[in-house]
């Protein structure tokens, strides 16, 4: 049986990254799945460079066909996929009152729709070989709700919805499902606010700091493991003390 295969959507991202590198320190072989090839191949370029061999994967991860594809060519160079992490998304805020209908759809379908498409097409590889992780990263804002986040925080309360029903259904066939609720990490995306908005958003957060993508990488790895069997259906908050529940 493999369980050395990590695929990791969104893996080109700030989070994405990080935990791509904990995966390949922890041993995987690692596959980030990307949108946009100029930029996944740069950015492979540079992990070589660092000295990790990741490899990458196109994928529309709002299509389900483009998803299947995707995992068909993983599958058929390296193995099946073992460990799953739904890592992909984006937002489009606005007011409800303002939202228009497309932003709704872009956002539910990039940050939801992706995690059945990608748990979808894994399944029946884990179900073979009775092994599985699948990992999920939503938000604080799924625990806490954001204003001006209705499209965002539906689509990531919504993975985790998707998790605990899931996990009951692959409890017993040793696949655990599980997520993860980043708060505010120090990712290009955070770092690009204005410093005085930024530093009042580090004010409000307990440990004093901005999270790091390794701290979100290191519990991926952590529920990775093959030891972390009796963990299911469970939402791991990282937030420094921000939101606590």
């Amino acid at each position: 049986m493999q369980k050395n295969i990590a695929w990791v959507t969104g893996g080109t991202g700030g989070i994405g990254t990080g935990i791509c590198h904990a995966l390949a320190d922890a041993g995987y072989q690692v596959v980030a799945g990307y949108s946009n090839a100029e930029k996944a191949k740069a950015w492979q370029e540079e992990q070589k460079a660092a000295g990790y061999d990741i490899d990458i994967s196109y994928a529309d991860v709002t299509d389900f066909d483009s998803v299947s594809k995707s995992y068909a060519e993983i599958q058929e160079k390296h193995g099946t996929v073992s460990v799953l992490v739904n890592n992909a998304g984006i937002t489009a805020d606005g007011m409800l009152k303002k939202l228009d209908v497309d932003k709704w759809r872009a956002v539910l379908s990039t940050n939801l729709d992706s995690v059945f498409n990608t748990s979808k097409s894994c399944l029946n590889g884990m179900l073979e070989q009775q092994y599985g992780r699948i990992i999920n990263i939503s938000s604080i804002n799924a625990e806490k709700g954001q204003m001006g986040q209705t499209n965002y925080s539906a689509a990531k309360s919504g993975m985790h919805g998707f998790t605990k029903a899931l996990a009951q259904e692959t409890a017993k066939k040793g696949i655990t499902v599980n997520t993860i609720s980043p708060g505010y990490i120090a990712t290009d995306m955070i770092m690009k606010i204005k410093e005085d908005i930024r530093e009042g958003i580090k004010a409000q957060i307990p440990v004093g700091r901005f999270g790091e993508p390794e701290d979100i990488a290191r519990i991926v790895v952590f529920l990775a493991d093959e030891a972390s069997s009796f963990i299911t259906g469970a939402n791991i908050s990282a937030n420094g003390g921000q939101y606590m529940h």
